[in-house]
């Protein structure tokens, strides 16, 4: 009897399977066009390099690091890893209004991007914030630094909120995410122009 009630159930169950497993496998064929439609992210990249300034300083001069800009639902996902800086310290970080690298202090990248036109500094869950307010690097022991982050309501390549053209900044100082109107972070120390990955 109990046998007999096994194999059924057992019977039942392939049915079952056999039937889901065409379904999803229709299902898998019906949803590949519009899979294929979905256009691939839109990447950024900036490329950190050690300002002209910093280059002089020996605690400073080897500062360097990618960080990628992913457009997610919500805003722009980031991925930073930097490395060079001192050990068991933390850096302002910004994206800031403009993709000028050719200051030696890198004052030609100009303000905080600040594209809703808040005019406040702060910290990046905070609102109202400048948009390009990113809070601060912490290096480990090795002087490496790696943050990921989701930066909202911006966008990889928009004429107004997007990233592409901009600069990323590394400061020598920690953010104390409050002062108006930079953070008190201290000297630009490295910087790169965020630019669509090719």
């Amino acid at each position: 009897m109990i046998t007999r009630t096994l194999l059924a159930c057992a019977a039942a169950a392939a049915l079952s399977f056999s039937g889901c497993s065409t379904a999803s496998h229709e299902a898998g064929h019906s949803s590949k066009p519009a899979m294929m439609a979905n256009a691939a992210p839109k990447v950024a990249v900036a490329v950190v390099a050690p300002s002209k300034a910093a280059t002089t300083q020996p605690t400073m001069n080897a500062v360097k690091g990618i960080v990628t800009f992913t457009e997610v639902a919500d805003g722009v996902a980031v991925i930073a890893e930097i490395t060079g800086l001192p050990a068991n310290s933390k850096h302002g970080f910004h994206i800031h209004e403009k993709g000028d690298l050719s200051g030696a202090d890198l004052m030609s990248t100009g303000p905080h991007w600040d594209p809703q036109g808040t005019h406040t500094h702060g910290a990046p869950a905070t609102q109202p914030v400048h948009a390009g307010d990113m809070g601060n690097l912490s290096t480990d022991a090795s002087g490496t630094a790696r943050l990921e982050m989701t930066l909202k309501g911006i966008s990889i390549d928009d004429a107004k909120n997007g990233v592409v053209g901009r600069a990323v900044i590394v400061h020598a100082k920690p953010d104390d995410l409050s002062s108006q109107p930079a953070g008190n972070a201290g000297a630009r120390i490295a910087g790169g122009l965020i630019e669509t990955k090719k």
